[in-house]
């Protein structure tokens, strides 16, 4: 068998006999070490433009994460500030670059750069700071009710409305506060139900909801059907407001569930299911795969606890264990902590150890020579969704599984 998109799993599976996790001081000076390479890199090779994806945000967050584990907390201070100085230019950045409907972009623009200079403020208790870049935040919501604000497609989740949901929902979580009323909210998502009822109709779709981002039907997390959906269902002020769409949503739920592969993986985009990848050329990735589906699957779970929704899930796990120790790096959009996620939401679900060892053992991996000389270099190495500062966050989750969540992307 050929292995041109990931490293062969030779590890064991679980014994629940042999002990499995390293000192958490290994952990935490490995983290630091990889800590300071990314801070320089963001001095000297990041820019502000990319957003979170590959931009310097990403480096910001992934600096205000780190700050809030407990147990690196003597490094705190100085991690806010870097944070902090790093954010500043970011913002600088968007107010010249920003125009109109475009600021909705969260995973790639400013409205991503806007929720982590909040969360940020609010880590280093600067109110003003909190209540100016929330303020910002809040007045993007106006051009997400517009019919077709963006051409390439107003729905997906890198620039569109599901990504500046998942902003929102970030920042409630962080801030402890209310950022849109439900009103605009369930805008947002009417919005939304109607672009993909729409969509479906005009293309004759099998899906009761369709969308699609530069003319790609796609159905994975980065710009697909998953991640909008899986939106939603974080918005219980719309899914339950009426039956009707408590019905279409659920009904979108399943028909996406209808077409998962016999291996657990989803293809990357409609047009595929009738032609496939060949399997040394599937994609088990988060951004299209499984490993992005997941999310969604696990969302429905909590919900509506339908047994086949937790079957779902496990199956993307079975998938990540066979296939995603990816060769395209330690990043979580298409790398080794990616697929590593899977595990430690798998473990929140279930509580079954099985996932947070194979957690463990996916991050060992990215620390091999193996990895080391057989990875590809991503485009962003010390990015947050394609490098090491992504990866940060995953081996800082390792260490709380009980907290873990994949970057703006909280189901549980």
């Amino acid at each position: 068998m050929s292995y041109h998109r990931y490293f062969q799993n030779r590890f064991p599976d679980y014994n629940p006999n042999i002990p499995f996790e390293r000192p958490r001081e290994e952990w935490h000076n490995q983290i630091m070490a990889i800590v300071q390479q990314v801070v320089h890199a963001s001095q000297y090779q990041i820019s502000s433009d990319g957003g979170l994806y590959v931009g310097s945000t990403g480096v910001a967050y992934m600096l205000y994460y780190i700050s809030e584990y407990e147990h690196l907390n003597q490094y705190r201070d100085s991690l806010l500030k870097t944070a902090l100085d790093i954010i500043n230019r970011d913002i600088r950045f968007a107010e010249r670059t920003a125009i109109g409907p475009e600021q909705v972009s969260f995973i790639l623009g400013p409205s991503g750069i806007y929720a982590t200079a909040a969360m940020v403020g609010k880590a280093l208790n600067k109110e003003s700071m909190v209540k100016e870049n929330v303020k910002k935040f809040q007045s993007i919501a106006t051009h997400c009710t517009v019919r077709d604000f963006l051409r390439c497609g107003c729905d997906e989740l890198f620039v569109g409305r599901a990504g500046y949901l998942c902003g929102m929902q970030t920042l409630e979580k962080n801030l402890k506060t209310k950022i849109l009323s439900d009103e605009v909210v369930n805008s947002i998502c009417e919005a939304m139900v109607e672009s993909g009822q729409e969509y479906s109709r005009r293309h004759k779709s099998a899906a009761p909801l369709m969308y699609a981002y530069y003319d790609t039907e796609y159905l994975g997390a980065a710009h697909g059907v998953s991640s909008i959906l899986q939106t939603i269902l974080c918005c219980p002020s719309f899914y339950t407001s009426t039956e009707s769409n408590t019905s279409l949503v659920k009904s979108a739920v399943d028909w996406l569930l209808s077409i998962q592969q016999p291996d657990g993986n989803f293809v990357p985009s409609l047009p595929e299911l009738n032609r496939p990848r060949a399997e040394h050329d599937e994609l088990v990735h988060w951004c299209h795969g499984g490993p992005g589906v997941v999310y969604l699957f696990a969302r429905a779970y909590q919900l509506w606890k339908t047994p086949a929704y937790l079957e779902a899930c496990k199956k993307c796990g079975e998938l990540a264990w066979q296939k995603g120790l990816l060769r395209k790096g330690p990043g979580i959009c298409h790398g080794v902590a990616g697929s590593g996620y899977v595990f430690l939401l798998l473990y929140r679900l279930t509580q079954d150890k099985k996932y947070l060892y194979r957690a463990h053992k996916f991050a060992e991996f990215m620390f091999t020579p193996e990895f080391r000389q057989g990875a590809r270099t991503p485009d962003g190495p010390f990015s947050l969704y394609e490098g090491w500062a992504g990866t940060i966050c995953f081996l800082i989750d390792l260490l709380q599984p009980d907290k873990a969540e994949f970057p703006f992307f909280a189901v549980i």
